[in-house]
């Protein structure tokens, strides 16, 4: 549903654009609508659950010594995750490579249309298909996608290869996103499965952010070219990681 969000806001600012003559700030102030709505569904629509524990004293969320419980397959998969992030820099590149390449300033949310509706599509598919196959197969188809995206977005010249690249990218997460979380949750204790996320968003988050200012540092200085023929090379090595690093995992606790 969130990724059904990510395509139908890119439409809706498509068609503000066009009513709106092109008025970004006007369409920015529209966006502020349905955020305001989450806001307030969050306040009143969802409910807290009763904790187990409710009554005793609180403790902290994380425990130096609940770190040294995590066996070497978990760490193993915090690495790859971060090798994959750092090959997986922010979308905001694929829209400037649509800009660069042709693609009016009113139809650049369609980068994340398309992009979006391929991994609504393939990622309920791709989730079921993992829990009867060694996940890591289907994580690495994954990232044979985005490695094949990488090299159209280098190599392209039109807007028509650029969305073959996005399209790419979107199979790409579609494949592997959900998986990276089903390896987390395989591969930690369970009732330290929210500390295990936690270690793992924290890692992914700093690398996103490496990645993405290296990916900014070559754009700047080389063009896009070099930046999406690096993360050609981190998703190659996150492959070669992924099989190294991680064992076979299908729906069951490692």
């Amino acid at each position: 549903m969130d990724t059904v969000g990510a395509f139908l806001g890119p439409l809706a600012a498509i068609a503000l654009m066009y009513i709106l003559a092109g008025d970004m700030r006007a369409v920015f102030w529209w966006a502020v609508i349905p955020g305001a709505i989450a806001v307030l569904l969050v306040v009143i629509g969802l409910e807290e659950p009763r904790s187990a524990g409710a009554g005793l004293p609180k403790k902290a969320p994380i425990a130096w010594n609940d770190v040294g419980r995590f066996s070497a397959a978990f760490w193993g998969v915090v690495a790859v995750g971060v090798m994959f992030t750092m090959a997986r820099f922010s979308e905001a590149f694929l829209v400037l490579m649509a800009h660069d390449t042709g693609l009016a300033v009113a139809l650049v949310p369609l980068v994340m249309v398309v992009m979006n509706v391929v991994y609504a599509v393939v990622s309920t598919p791709a989730g079921r298909l993992s829990d009867r196959m060694d996940r890591r197969l289907v994580l690495g188809a994954g990232l044979v996608a985005l490695i094949a995206a990488d090299i159209i977005l280098a190599m392209s010249a039109s807007v028509a290869g650029t969305f073959v690249g996005v399209a790419l990218w979107g199979l790409h997460m579609g494949l592997s996103q959900g998986l990276l979380a089903a390896l987390v949750a395989d591969t930690a204790p369970e009732n330290l499965r929210g500390t295990a996320f936690g270690i793992f968003n924290l890692a992914s988050g700093i690398a996103m952010l490496a990645a993405s200012a290296l990916a900014g540092l070559l754009w700047s200085a080389y063009g896009p070219q070099y930046t999406f023929v690096t993360g050609a090379l981190f998703a190659a090595l996150s492959l070669v990681g992924l099989f190294v690093v991680t064992k076979a995992s299908k729906g069951t606790i490692a």
